[in-house]
């Protein structure tokens, strides 16, 4: 077994490690979600953690770790008589990005339920992590339905296996803490809202710091054994910690000041319900036993709202996670609680000081939000007409406001990851037929493997009641539900579309689309041309957060090269199918289908829209002609491409265009 990391060897990450200490503390907290860069110590400090943990007690041979002083009495090994347990060390329990259903919740012998009626159930890796730590290294990158289980094990602090009504529950109380990397997409808004406390890290720009840290690890890797011993003494000086802060948690009072400035803070900052107000409370408690205290101080408050609110405040992936500190201060003071000697309306506000909290705030407005700022942004053309078609770059203008897009999906019937935009099959949705299974069996149906295993009743020596069944009567479910696709977006950046109002309603289409596209579970891409080439603004990512910095960036300006930014996103298709050959794409054009520069670009860009009809991808091309005179171009190059055109207008989701209809019509 590898040795782990030492927790206080870690060089920095202050607030992640902070973070884990609290919940070691206190696992009510609700975990800890940390994102960050890559390189940045995330896994190894989880890691550590569970090395800091006390030891639990449980019911002997209880495979699902029953508390003796308490045991389930639904436990499926149970029934458990109160008695003296035996110690373990809490375990820290991994759960694979590409796990299983039946890994993570356990697996249930449907033939002998069926045939025999018993319950043969062997635990998954919630059963193990109960009273533990359930670590999810890129929780992002999770599929959907590994996270709705999830979500229901840590809302009900229990796990339901439920098959053709066979059922078996058992408990799975656990710290959740998860680590990303946000470059490769964002967590949906339910999971991330069941972390109690996120942390975002980044490598010390600091050269002694980096430094100590290529030391540390270069000592490690040679002598793990001995690096570790080199350290013991110090983990165990934390170790102690950790278990005298626990003994003074139920002592730590909360006053009804704290609570006051706790709930201002999560008004002030328009936070979703009132899960916020419940994690802050429990780590400015956790805070105030970890400083030995038992008075909850403004200074605890204050680093509970640093930890528990960022990632609370985010409307869409495309909000900067963050809390304005000046805001939070001004908060604090005004909810803080009178001292018995009034020093007067200069005076400090007490032994708080307001909050605090050890740090320096960054320097921001101190006369409002810092999210306010929309009046100083510049935005091209200002003051001035905007330059015609041919002419030099400009600069880039802010998008216009997102609205909700109708609803945009590939033809047919895919089999690619699990998703939200096109028809699929897949392993959860709706039940359209049964299958002999392929290995392990994992969703029964029931009405198949009764008529499969009826004929035979006779010849296999039935007597009594029950349904003789054999493996090979066995039928697998197949279902339909939706899965997720690769949304390539080319965009047209030439100096036809430089206009300010146009440009600017042209991002917010694509930024709406992008939205859509987060929501539905796509991976995206994003080719721009103008000028005389086109180029690959963002490869295929799961992060529409990226792909948002690098629409809000896009310069304009220049002649429109159509057939290079078709040929270079039927290019960046080829790879992305060699990549993952089962993600369906579907292709939208952003453009007012002009096309200029070089020899014959008509012909050329028709040309190129044909080779993309061969492929027999998937296209919609979204027509941003505007003003009373149109030439219909881009209508022209949706026939070519056998897509759809559509207005930005029509684009929108209370539009009374029938979109999906005619993509699909168009495709059949």
């Amino acid at each position: 077994m590898t040795t782990p990391f030492p927790f206080t060897a870690v060089v920095g990450q202050d607030d992640l490690r902070l973070a884990l200490l609290l919940n070691a503390v206190s696992p009510a907290v609700g975990g800890v979600l940390v994102r960050g860069e890559k390189g940045t110590a995330k896994s190894t400090a989880v890691r550590a953690l569970s090395a800091l943990l006390p030891e639990v007690s449980v019911v002997p041979g209880c495979r699902f770790s029953c508390d003796p002083a308490a045991p389930d009495p639904a436990c499926p090994d149970g029934p458990h008589e109160t008695g003296p347990g035996v110690g373990r060390p809490a375990r820290m329990v991994e759960l694979p990005v590409g796990a299983s259903e039946d890994r993570l919740v356990g697996a249930l012998d449907i033939e002998r339920a069926l045939a025999e009626g018993v319950k043969a159930f062997e635990p998954g890796l919630l059963a193990d992590a109960h009273r533990g730590i359930l670590y999810v290294d890129e929780v992002n990158l999770l599929h959907d339905h590994l996270v709705d289980l999830l979500l229901d094990a840590a809302a009900m602090g229990a796990s339901y296996v439920e098959r053709e009504g066979v059922s078996v529950r058992h408990a799975a109380r656990f710290l959740l803490v998860g680590t990303m990397n946000p470059e490769e997409g964002e967590l949906r808004p339910q999971l991330l809202d069941r972390f109690g406390l996120t942390v975002e890290v980044a490598a010390s720009r600091e050269p002694d710091q980096r430094v100590e840290v290529v030391r540390r690890r270069l000592a490690y890797d040679d002598d793990p054994n001995g690096f570790t011993e080199r350290w013991a003494d110090e983990e165990s000086s934390v170790r102690t910690h950790i278990i005298a802060a626990r003994a003074l948690l139920p002592s730590v009072r909360l006053g009804d000041g704290a609570l006051r400035q706790i709930a201002a803070t999560c008004a002030a900052f328009e936070v979703d319900g009132m899960r916020a107000d419940i994690v802050m409370a429990r780590t400015a408690t956790a805070l105030a036993a970890w400083a030995g205290r038992t008075d909850v101080l403004a200074e605890d408050v204050r680093q509970a709202a640093l930890l528990a609110l960022p990632h609370r405040r985010r409307r869409n992936p495309f909000d900067a996670p963050g809390l304005d500190e000046n805001k939070l201060d001004d908060t604090l003071e005004e909810f803080a609680e009178p001292e018995d000697d009034d020093p007067g309306p200069d005076g400090p506000d007490g032994p708080d000081g307001g909050g605090g909290g050890g740090q320096q705030p960054p320097e921001s407005d101190p006369d409002g939000p810092q999210g306010d700022d929309t009046g100083a942004r510049p935005e091209a053309g200002e003051g001035g007409q905007p330059q015609p078609s041919g002419s030099g770059e400009q600069q880039p203008v802010r998008a216009s406001e997102p609205f909700r897009t109708k609803a945009l999906s590939v033809p047919g019937i895919g089999e690619g990851a699990a998703g939200r935009r096109s028809r699929a099959r897949t392993e959860h949705g709706r039940t359209t037929g049964s299958r002999r299974p392929q290995g392990a069996l994992t969703k029964l149906h029931l009405a198949a493997t009764v008529q499969a295993a009826a004929p035979h009743q006779l010849a296999r020596g039935r007597a009594g009641r029950g349904l003789v069944v054999r493996r090979d009567d066995l039928r697998q479910a197949t279902r339909e539900g939706r899965e997720g696709n690769l949304v390539l977006f080319v965009v047209d950046a030439s100096g036809s579309m430089a206009a300010r109002q146009r440009m600017s309603a042209v991002k917010g289409a694509v930024l709406s689309l992008l939205l859509d596209a987060y929501q539905r579970r796509d991976k995206v891409g994003l080719v721009t041309f103008r000028g005389s080439a086109a180029d690959v603004a963002l490869p295929p990512t799961s992060s529409v957060d990226a792909a948002a910095v690098r629409l809000e960036s896009l310069p304009t300006g220049g002649r429109t090269p159509l057939a290079a930014g078709l040929l270079k996103a039927r290019d960046v298709l080829r790879v992305e199918r060699l990549r993952d050959p089962a993600r369906r794409a579907l292709v939208v054009v952003v453009t007012d289908g002009r096309a200029t520069g070089g020899p014959e670009p008509v012909a050329l860009a028709g040309r190129a829209a044909r080779l993309f009809a061969a492929d027999g991808v998937a296209s919609v091309v979204v027509d941003c002609e505007s003003g009373p005179v149109r030439l219909g171009l881009a209508g022209q190059l949706a026939g070519e491409l056998e897509g759809t055109a559509v207005t930005l207008d029509e684009l929108r989701a209370d539009s009374i265009a029938g979109l999906v209809k005619d993509v699909q019509r168009r495709a059949a």
